[in-house]
C-alpha cells in the first residue's frame, strides 16, 4: 500500500471548519478534489505536513494552528482608499471581500470601515489568526 512522501503528487477532497463549525472550504461541494506536490509549498503548512504518512483511501480530521496556516493577524496591515477606487456601482458593505490589483500584485481584503469618501480595507488574509479545522480524504497517491 502506498503511503504519502514529500515529493509525492496527491489527489485529496477536504471539508475546512472554523472552530464555530462555520465551514470556510468543501472540495466536495465544487466538485472536484484538488491536486497538489507534498512538500512542494502550495499548500498551507499544517495542511501539507498533515497528508505526509497517509494511505490512499484514508480519511483524517485535523486542527491546523494559526500559525501553521495563515499566520497571525497584523493589526497594521490595512489601507485607506478613496470610495472613486471603486466602480460607480460598486455597494459596499463592511465585512465584504474585494479582489484588486496594487503596485505588488494581486490582493483580498476585507472591508473594515466605511465613510463618506473612503473606505479601510483589512489586507491581512480573511483566514488569518484563526485555526483550521480540516477533514482529509487521501484520493489517490502518484509518484
Amino acid at each position: 500500500m502506498k503511503t504519502v512522501e514529500v515529493g509525492n503528487n496527491v489527489t485529496v477532497h477536504y471539508v475546512g471548519t472554523l472552530e464555530d463549525g462555520t465551514e470556510f472550504d468543501n472540495s466536495h461541494k465544487r466538485g472536484a478534489p484538488i491536486d497538489f506536490e507534498v512538500g512542494a509549498g502550495r499548500m498551507i503548512k499544517g495542511f501539507d505536513h498533515a497528508v505526509a504518512g497517509m494511505t490512499e483511501g484514508q480519511t483524517k480530521s485535523i486542527t491546523v494552528s494559526a500559525e501553521d496556516a495563515y499566520g497571525a493577524r497584523n493589526p497594521e496591515a490595512t489601507q485607506t482608499v478613496p470610495k472613486t477606487a471603486f466602480g460607480e456601482d460598486f455597494e459596499f458593505e463592511v465585512g465584504g471581500v474585494i479582489q484588486g490589483n496594487g503596485p505588488y500584485g494581486p490582493f483580498v481584503a476585507t472591508i473594515d470601515t466605511i465613510n463618506e469618501s473612503d473606505v479601510t480595507l483589512d489586507m491581512n488574509h480573511p483566514l488569518a489568526g484563526k485555526d483550521l479545522n480540516f477533514s482529509i480524504e487521501m484520493v489517490q497517491i502518484t509518484q
